[in-house]
């Protein structure tokens, strides 16, 4: 039987990852607490100890209890852990929300990271890019290139699902966790996102996260909430009563007018596919 060490010592992307992490002298380590980026800082701290460091932007597209999480899972890993302003939301093309909103986001966040590790003495920027994030729509990966991040997951080969067996190897709490992007991604391109706009979703997912919705994203429609929910969650919406006017009054009171059920269910990039 194959240990959870020997796991690691026996994958071929682990070993590379490794290799790649041994050549920096430093790293500073773009980090929002989701599982990319906790391995990623996990590795490179237990590699390079002090010489590795986390940042995290905050901003009103951040959620604020993912926030507490990150700051929490870095104290646990033992790593420094630098937390500064994102000024993305001074960024007009950003804010009017096309489809090349990603790269704007990013541009400005790895602008900043880029400022921090020069200030701090970090030698170079890396953040947790997988190899499967290539596939996808992933504006924001030229902005990485733009600014010199080096993103040794996708370089090593690692994909989502070898980074959750090896976060789980390594006991990580984030092993099983799920996606948690950037709130900007609950609006439809060419609706404008303001802070009061985030703030409500923000806020209606974190109700909806507290009556039990595990995976669960608010889609913003104006006065309308079209709520998409992983399937482990929908037998239990369709046959509690209960719940489902919980959920209705908790979208009301985060100011949305409608709530509305997604048949369709939550869909990883739903607004890239339209």
């Amino acid at each position: 039987m194959i240990t959870l060490s020997q796991e690691r010592s026996e994958s071929p992307a682990y070993q590379r990852l490794l290799a790649q992490l041994r050549e920096f002298d430093s790293v500073l380590v773009a980090f929002s607490g989701g599982v990319d980026s906790a391995l990623l800082l996990r590795v490179a701290h237990d590699l390079l100890g002090d010489r590795a460091a986390a940042a995290t932007a905050t901003s009103p597209t951040y959620p604020a209890e993912q926030l507490a999480r990150a700051t929490a899972l870095a104290a646990g890993i033992g790593s420094r852990h630098i937390v500064f302003a994102s000024r993305q939301m001074e960024r007009a093309p950003f804010v009017d929300n096309h489809r090349d909103r990603c790269f704007h986001c990013k541009d400005e966040l790895y602008e900043q990271l880029a400022r921090v590790a020069a200030d701090e003495g970090y030698a170079v920027v890396i953040d947790g890019t997988n190899s499967d994030d290539l596939g996808d729509v992933r504006p924001g990966i030229a902005a990485a290139r733009r600014w010199g991040v080096k993103s040794p997951l996708a370089e090593a080969g690692l994909t989502k699902q070898a980074i959750r067996a090896l976060s789980r190897s390594l006991q990580l709490p984030t092993w099983d966790q799920p996606a948690s992007p950037c709130l900007s991604s609950r609006f439809p391109y060419g609706t404008t996102i303001t802070p009061e706009r985030l703030r409500r979703v923000e806020e209606a997912e974190e109700r909806l996260h507290a009556h039990g919705l595990r995976e669960v994203r608010v889609r913003y429609h104006g006065d309308i909430a079209r709520i998409e929910m992983a399937a482990e969650d929908w037998a239990r919406f369709t046959e509690t009563p209960e719940l489902r006017r919980r959920i209705a009054d908790a979208l009301h009171d985060a100011g949305f007018r409608y709530a509305t059920i997604d048949l369709d269910g939550y869909r990883q990039g739903e607004f890239n596919a339209r």
